[in-house]
């Protein structure tokens, strides 16, 4: 009596462009790939087949891990520029009721962030502030008004106290702060260009402060 000989087991086969184990540092490779298409390209103007070619790898594998360029825009949005704005959040919120402090901790924590995450202006700009931006309104519903509003309240009180310029408007100090750090930060490569120095983090934010300084100061009756 003869015995069939069992047929060898055929392995397999993956997915087109799945990896044989998923890979935390090719995840985040793809998130750092986008950021950098964002910030050159705008968010608008990226396809995944740019964030593929800028990661080195095809779009199968870009679409394994995320699924979409939507999907992996909310990645960067979660991973990157969310936990930046938390930690400035965070940094001015410790400050109590000192105003220079408040002033001091958003003027270094937001030159500090550039430093950190030198995308982080340009995204800024670009995704945010101009009108369209793909992150303006994420931004919004995800963190709201909620810095700047208790930015504008603490200047407020200071300001009942006697203790700010009674002359200036609380809210429109805060968007001074913001045009005082975020701007200069963003068009530094122009300034650079124009002036032939370098206008490093340091410089930003001892102008910035000396700039703040007499103007935050109540006014001095002769």
């Amino acid at each position: 009596m003869t015995t069939q000989a069992t047929p060898p087991r055929t392995a397999k086969r993956r997915a087109p462009g799945r990896p044989a184990t998923d890979s935390p540092d090719l995840r985040a490779t793809l998130i750092e790939a986008a950021l950098a298409c964002f910030v050159r390209d705008g968010i608008a103007a990226t396809s995944s087949r740019n964030i593929a070619k800028e990661a080195g790898v095809t779009p199968a594998m870009l679409n394994y891990y995320f699924g979409s360029k939507q999907a992996l825009q909310d990645a960067v949005f979660e991973e990157r520029l969310l936990p930046a704005v938390m930690s400035l959040r965070e940094r001015v919120g410790s400050t109590g009721d000192d105003v220079i402090a408040m002033t001091r901790q958003f003027v270094q924590g937001v030159l500090g962030l550039v430093d950190a995450f030198p995308w982080f202006p340009s995204l800024w700009v670009r995704e945010v502030l101009c009108e369209g931006g793909a992150l303006r309104e994420l931004l919004l519903s995800r963190i709201g008004p909620e810095l700047p509003q208790m930015l504008a309240g603490r200047f407020a009180q200071a300001q009942q106290r006697g203790q700010l310029n009674a002359a200036l408007d609380p809210r429109l100090l805060v968007v001074s702060l913001i045009g005082l750090t975020l701007f200069p930060a963003a068009s530094a490569p122009i300034w650079r260009q124009i002036f032939q120095a370098e206008l490093g983090t340091d410089v930003l934010v001892r102008h910035a402060l000396a700039l703040l300084g007499h103007g935050l100061e109540p006014a001095h009756e002769n």
